[in-house]
């Protein structure tokens, strides 16, 4: 690598990754504390989870911090804004409900996603049934970290095995995903796969059409990133399929930003929706048009999503 760009990149991680890190672990004590103080749990998902799993914690870019209150979302957020009313908290303090499966709320300079739902129960029919066995593991509180001085909860193997694996297809079979979801698994596989149930993981993958997709992720893991094919369950794949899979992911046929005008934005996602017809195969058992007119009553519930 030439020295010039091997400069740029350690800045690049001291400046924008090292140091947002620190404050974004100074903002999960901060909120955990504030919920510990007021008798509620805090299990942070996907960002901070996966970071502890990474060589680096630090070195894995922060972005939003996504919370499960182990079905206390709705009291958490009441309290949240109670205190807000009454100067615990700053005067503008608000709680956006406008999204799917969770509310949105800034705290400490960051966005927080307190989910009542890990998954986006009217996105497919079959998610309903799939967010079932999420909640279930979503009960085990055995499973945590000290932040600054706060207890954080932290998914059981079994419960970020699935979530994971749920979350990371959604978003290849509807927009797209970026390599740094499928290192999160290659890590937290490389850490914690000793402890997952993978009979049971399997058994889940199968009855909802994921067990494909599971093992290209798997196969780009090991033929691509390098992880130890002994950590993996299962990696069998077709080469050519896997490299198209590689290649979407790498280099997206549509791009993440959508056209503003309502009607351009219309199109531009049915025509995405059609087109991401065999990202969908990999990732479901729904049919595409089931799909459709989940997706229609989805954003009819949702406006703002359209």
């Amino acid at each position: 690598m030439p020295q010039v760009m091997r400069l740029e990149w350690i800045g690049e991680v001291l400046q924008n990754y090292e140091a947002r890190y620190r404050q974004y672990e100074k903002t999960i004590g901060s909120l955990a504390g504030w919920y510990n103080r007021h008798g509620f749990k805090m299990m942070v998902l996907k960002g901070y989870a996966c970071s502890l799993d990474w060589p680096r914690p630090n070195h894995r870019p922060a972005g939003d911090i996504d919370i499960w209150q182990f079905g206390q979302q709705r009291e958490a957020d009441e309290v949240l804004q109670n205190s807000s009313r009454i100067g615990e908290l700053e005067n503008n303090f608000t709680i956006d409900s406008s999204h799917h499966h969770h509310t949105v709320f800034e705290w400490g300079g960051f966005t927080v996603e307190n989910h009542y739902d890990f998954i986006n129960v009217h996105h497919h029919k079959s998610n309903i049934e799939f967010e079932a066995i999420l909640k279930e593991f979503g009960k085990d509180d055995s499973h945590y970290v000290e932040v600054d001085g706060e207890r954080v909860y932290l998914p059981s193997p079994d419960l970020h095995a699935l979530f994971l694996l749920k979350h990371t297809m959604m978003h290849f079979a509807s927009e797209g995903i970026m390599l740094r979801q499928v290192l999160d698994w290659g890590f937290f596989v490389e850490k914690h796969g000793k402890d997952v149930d993978w009979k049971m993981v399997l058994e889940v993958l199968d009855r909802f059409g994921m067990r494909q997709m599971f093992n290209i992720i798997n196969a780009i893991c090991v033929g691509d990133l390098g992880f130890d094919v002994a950590y993996f369950p299962t990696v069998q794949f077709d080469s050519k399929l896997k490299d198209r899979v590689l290649k979407e992911i790498l280099a997206p046929k549509y791009s993440a930003s959508v056209p503003k005008n309502i009607f351009s934005r219309i199109a531009f996602k049915v025509r995405r929706w059609r087109d991401n017809e065999w990202k969908h195969q990999l990732c479901y058992k729904d049919s595409m048009w089931s799909a459709f007119w989940s997706g229609v009553w989805n954003h009819l519930l949702k406006p703002s999503s359209i």
